[in-house]
């Protein structure tokens, strides 16, 4: 028998299908645990009382580890009061999924740490070890560097409050050193009518040598900025709206400015590698005794050679008669201000992280925060890191795309 041909008729009506849309999920209750650090001078705690009553109020829970809060003077009490959870057990804090620091993951977190967990830290590159990255591979982790997390308008919102804070720190720094009280030379930073106002020397133009050059000027010294960024020079003007003495980093005439300066700032930074050493040992034998160098690039290996790093508690040296203060970690010192700076950044990045149903499907969505991610369940994401000690990198956009 015959087989029936198939009927084709005018009258059949050929739609597309719909579009398959991708769609938001429901909001996630987040568990967060926040531990005291341990970390060599970290005084800050990543989450404020206030920002922990806000998180707690929008149905999130938060444990905090006991005395985390004690370097920024915030009490157990405070955090307990904004309805915190408070442990007394370092364990109980890391079996949170989400962990937020204030200092890098050190050697002392890795036997806590879960698996598939999702930390939001530090990175810092600079003492970043190998054995550290592998275990966080192992395990799993998703990994947040506050150093690349960027916000809407394309700018790095937790690096550049630490950068305002240390800006406005060096001149306040300076200040203390150059008075008699520390052994300084007695002058006051600035100036008063009748006196030449002192002369201040920084080096770098980003966010760090803007705000120091702020202070120094709104103190009445005489402000003089280097940077081999035209661009950012420029820019330093236009932020400041005053005429500044600028010039490019040309080594003879650095050396004429600091043979008569009383402050030296060094705040020259580098994308991922060592800060770029621009004034030499005999340029600072060359400076006046009693004057003041303060390298804030110290934690990317400073940019002058006679730089060794200090501490808090014993934060200055003296070299060819210059006073060195090599503190790295310069907002540490200011706990309280830099908490809160961060706690600015981050409480709005986890409700937002809630809203999105958990930050999985926020990576999906959020390309700024895509940028501060530099492992991903356990792939190293970040180049630079891959590259720094011959692990395998994986592009995060690819990692992404084959999980939807």
């Amino acid at each position: 028998m015959a087989k029936a041909k198939p009927i084709v008729s005018t009258s059949f009506s050929y739609e597309t299908l719909e579009e398959t849309l991708d769609i938001k999920s429901k909001s996630a209750r987040l568990h967060i645990g926040l531990p005291k650090e341990v970390a060599f001078q970290e005084n800050r705690v990543a989450l404020i009382p206030d920002a922990v009553g806000v998180l707690v109020d929008n149905g999130h829970d938060v444990v905090v580890e006991t005395t985390a809060g004690e370097g920024s003077k915030y009490s157990d009490k405070d955090f307990s009061d904004a309805g915190a959870r408070i442990a007394y057990d370092k364990a109980e804090v890391y079996k949170a999924p989400i962990l937020i620091k204030s200092a890098p993951v050190v050697q002392e977190d890795l036997d806590h740490l879960q698996l598939n967990q999702t930390i939001i830290s530090p990175i810092h590159l600079s003492v970043l070890k190998r054995n550290i990255v592998e275990r966080m591979m192992e395990k799993r982790i998703t990994a947040l560097g506050f150093e690349n997390l960027k916000d809407e308008s394309g700018t790095y919102p937790i690096v550049r409050s630490m950068s305002e804070i240390a800006g406005s720190a060096v001149m306040l720094i300076a200040g203390q050193y150059l008075g008699s009280q520390d052994n300084g030379k007695g002058v006051l930073l600035g100036g008063i009518s009748g006196i030449p106002p002192t002369k201040v020397i920084i080096i770098g133009a980003g966010v760090v040598g803007e705000f120091a050059t702020r202070t120094a000027l709104a103190l009445g010294a005489s402000v003089k900025v280097f940077d081999n960024n035209v661009y950012r020079l420029k820019r330093l003007q236009n932020n400041l709206g005053v005429r500044v003495w600028t010039s490019v980093i040309e080594p003879k005439i650095l050396f004429k400015q600091l043979k008569t300066c009383e402050v030296a700032v060094g705040a020259l930074s580098h994308e991922s590698g060592r800060s770029p050493v621009v004034v030499t040992e005999e340029m600072v034998s060359g400076m006046r005794t009693g004057s003041i160098i303060i390298d804030v690039s110290i934690d990317r290996g400073g940019c002058f050679e006679t730089s060794e790093i200090t501490t808090h508690q014993h934060p200055v040296f003296v070299k060819h008669g210059v006073i060195h203060y090599c503190v790295p970690n310069i907002p540490s010192g200011f706990a309280r201000t830099a908490s809160h700076a961060i706690s600015n950044v981050l409480m709005p990045l986890l409700l937002k992280a809630s809203d999105e149903g958990g930050f999985d499907e926020m990576v999906w969505h959020n390309f700024n925060m895509r940028h501060g991610i530099y492992m991903y369940k356990g792939h190293l994401t970040n180049f630079y890191i891959s590259q720094r000690f011959d692990l395998k990198f994986t592009d995060l956009n690819l990692l992404i795309a084959s999980r939807r």
